[in-house]
């Protein structure tokens, strides 16, 4: 009353009344700052009035907390409304015009945890994103955080699993993950093996920086999405480990958070030596993952490679690329996956060849471990391993035959790699 007394006085005498007092007079507040939503109440009810979109939108029906009878909490759809809506929109759509995320967003909803949108929420992102650790509890944190998870868009005839594990890369090391894809995403894929130098053994490990002052095999590679089920890629390795272009198509089956028990998928891919020009690979893989709750996941990947080569040195000109006779091979790929942050994982994997292995001058199965750092679109792995190859018939082998050295694929054989995975699209 007192309000609406002072604007009528300032409207009788031609003067400018306090903002403060218009505001209340009106029924205007402000959100946060320079956000371009306002909330008008009127009448009892609530009206949330975006100034870009030019949209209002009653705060009602779940858009807005409701009064909860003493000692019961608010929903995560009310707390949504109350904290997050505002900048996030009332469906958690994101706002282009002030950079919010967009947390429908499936590549997002499958690239982060539960515990990361957790830790988010509690202590904000730098500034972008404001903290609410000091005004929700951590039960308040759970529920919103488990509300954030169904704005992801769930498949017909059902809703999405939560307790899901997001793999943060295509794969392990070099064993795959079965990562779907979105629709139309493209993923480069890069990989760097240290392969000539040992970062344990030996003297002056320091001064050569652990093998990293040495020469490195380098592949890159391009992912597709022709669907958010099916995708192609393209891959490229090295002179010195053959020069193999490997092309594939991968589907995915079965998905965790489409509510079935594991994930499965089917990769097919034929790689050929020299540019692929000669030295024919073909390989079928069978991608099984299975998560051990939201923080840990683990993989069994048996594949059955046909006219596979040896893994042995090339050069640089085509006729250092050695022609070798095809064997056929089938290995059993074994790795985990476990959060020990929200953000940071450590990953391990054995590859072992149960058939062809004499024939390829395998005689242990090579294994690799490290450690991720996987945000949005974005993963990075420091690791160590036994074998040079990167491409599905070539990371069965050791550097025990790339460099001819029986000794070279024990645990003291053991050289420095890392993967760097990015969504650029």
């Amino acid at each position: 009353m007192k309000a609406f007394l002072g604007l009528l006085l300032a409207w009788n005498l031609g003067i400018a009344a306090d903002s403060d007092d218009l505001a209340k007079a009106l029924g205007v507040s402000f959100q946060n700052g320079k956000d371009p939503v306002i909330v008008l109440n009127r009448d009892g009810k609530s009206y949330l009035i975006d100034a870009v979109s030019h949209s209002i939108r009653q705060m009602d029906g779940g858009s807005a907390p409701a009064r909860q009878p003493s000692g019961q909490q608010p929903s995560g759809q009310q707390l949504f409304a109350a904290n997050c809506a505002v900048c996030h929109g009332p469906a958690g759509q994101g706002k282009p015009a002030i950079g919010s995320r967009d947390l429908t967003n499936s590549a997002f909803q499958k690239s982060t945890s539960d515990a990361h949108i957790g830790t988010v929420i509690r202590d904000g992102t730098g500034g972008k994103m404001p903290a609410f650790g000091a005004k929700l509890s951590a039960e308040q944190i759970a529920s919103l955080t488990a509300f954030v998870r169904t704005l992801g868009s769930a498949p017909a005839g059902g809703e999405q699993r939560k307790n899901v594990y997001q793999a943060g890369d295509d794969v392990l090391f070099t064993l795959p993950t079965g990562r779907a894809v979105d629709e139309h995403a493209v993923i480069v894929n890069f990989a760097h093996r240290f392969a000539y130098d040992t970062t344990f053994t030996g003297q002056a490990r320091g001064a050569e920086l652990f093998g990293l002052d040495n020469f490195a095999l380098s592949s890159l590679g391009v992912r597709y999405g022709v669907t958010d089920r099916l995708s192609v890629d393209i891959f490229r390795s090295p002179s010195f480990i053959g020069r193999p272009i490997q092309l594939m198509a991968a589907y995915n089956l079965l998905e965790e958070r489409h509510g079935a028990p594991l994930n499965f998928a089917v990769r097919g891919s034929i790689e050929g030596q020299d540019n692929f020009r000669k030295s024919y690979t073909e390989n079928l893989e069978l991608i099984f993952s299975r998560s051990l709750g939201s923080r840990a996941q683990f993989y069994v990947v048996p594949t059955a490679s046909f006219n596979d080569r040896r893994l042995v040195q090339g050069g640089l000109l085509s006729s250092e690329i050695p022609d070798l006779p095809g064997i056929d091979a089938f290995s059993i790929g074994i790795g985990a996956a476990w959060d020990v942050r929200p953000t940071v994982a450590l990953v391990a994997e054995v590859i072992p060849t149960v058939a062809g292995a004499r024939d390829l001058g395998i005689h242990r199965a090579p294994f690799s471990f490290g450690i991720q750092k996987k945000i949005y679109r974005h993963a990075f792995t420091l690791g160590f391993s036994t074998s040079p190859g990167t491409t599905v018939s070539q990371r069965a082998g050791t550097r025990a035959t790339f460099l001819g050295a029986p000794g070279a694929d024990t645990p003291g054989g053991l050289f420095i790699g890392f993967d760097l995975t990015r969504q650029i699209h």
